[in-house]
């Protein structure tokens, strides 16, 4: 590179801004601010509680004691973030993985049914949407059940579905990967339905001029350019498919499963078990969404679309 190449380049930005172009600094904020109303919320509801245990024990107290007592009790009703971050800690990191009192194992639990179901509701997700575009009775007749079948809900059938699954020997796994798939087929549907539908009219008549028969204008046209809609249904689905999986475990009395620990948390008002495991499931599904999400970013880039392309 000459000397006057070198002068015009382009200055490569900074690192700080680099920081306030991106998205670390915004979300450090919003963080913060969650972490900060958090803390006022565990002082604010946890009061009155404190308050009362000083009364009974007759004991002075300051304002500074009051909030250092309420984000330090054993069963607030609001734990402080330091408490649930320590309680994780020691079910994460502190016990063994084959431990009962781990949340390692019950999120492993959890995580089974949820896979089982997830990939279950997407087949089926994918088959009903290929049959709706492809056959207009099927979109008739169907479509209005489908939507329908989403405003029933999933506290309402989860124990008659276990309970129906158990009397004909099915039990475990099966009926919760079953609720999972219940909630996961329907965003796959419906976003597989819009892109197998997203090709334009020039394209589709270029495949008839072809004389493409319909498996190979799905096969050649209509599948890959489902595959950014697919994607954005995938996220949603396996969220909700994890929603599935642990509401499924508190009907059944499960005695494995981030719903059982939600289920023995409530049993017993142990609220930091409950925050902990509450916390645990949204960091599980936040990173099934970034795996769907970092697949759909090297399909795409290998299918030579923009990554991000998917509709949102």
């Amino acid at each position: 590179m000459t000397t006057e190449t070198a002068l015009h380049a382009p200055l490569k930005p900074g690192i700080f801004e680099r920081l306030k172009n991106g998205k670390l600094i915004p979300v450090a904020v919003i963080s913060l601010i969650i972490v900060a109303v958090w803390y006022m919320g565990a002082v604010y509801l946890n009061s009155t509680m404190q308050i009362e245990r000083f009364e009974r024990a007759k004991t002075d107290w300051t304002f500074s004691q009051l909030i250092s007592a309420t984000l330090s009790q054993d069963r607030p009703l609001l734990p402080a973030p330091h408490q649930v971050v320590a309680e994780i800690n020691k079910t994460v990191f502190q016990k063994k993985i084959t431990s009962k009192r781990s949340l390692v194992f019950h999120a492993g639990v959890t995580i089974s049914s949820t896979l089982l179901g997830f990939a279950a509701g997407t087949i089926l997700g994918i088959l009903l949407a290929i049959g709706i575009v492809h056959v207009i009775s099927l979109e008739k007749s169907l479509m209005p059940w489908i939507i329908s079948s989403q405003t029933i809900p999933i506290l309402a059938i989860a124990p008659m579905i276990v309970v129906v699954l158990g009397a004909i020997g099915l039990k475990g796994l099966v009926p919760k990967a079953i609720i999972s798939m219940y909630l996961s087929f329907f965003p796959v549907t419906i976003s597989m339905v819009k892109g197998l539908r997203s090709p334009r009219i020039m394209e589709l008549d270029l495949m008839r001029t072809y004389r493409a028969s319909i498996w190979q204008t799905l096969i050649m046209l209509r599948l890959p350019a489902s595959l950014p809609f697919l994607f954005t249904g995938l996220k949603i689905g396996v969220a909700a498919s994890l929603v599935g999986a642990i509401v499924s475990e508190l009907p059944t009395g499960a005695q494995a499963g981030l719903g059982a620990r939600l289920l023995a948390g409530s049993y017993y008002g142990q609220t930091i078990q409950i925050w902990s495991a509450l916390i645990v499931a949204s960091i599980l599904a936040g990173t099934l969404v970034a795996i769907i999400g970092w697949i759909e970013g090297r399909v795409l880039k290998k299918m030579g679309l923009a990554e991000g392309s998917s509709a949102a």
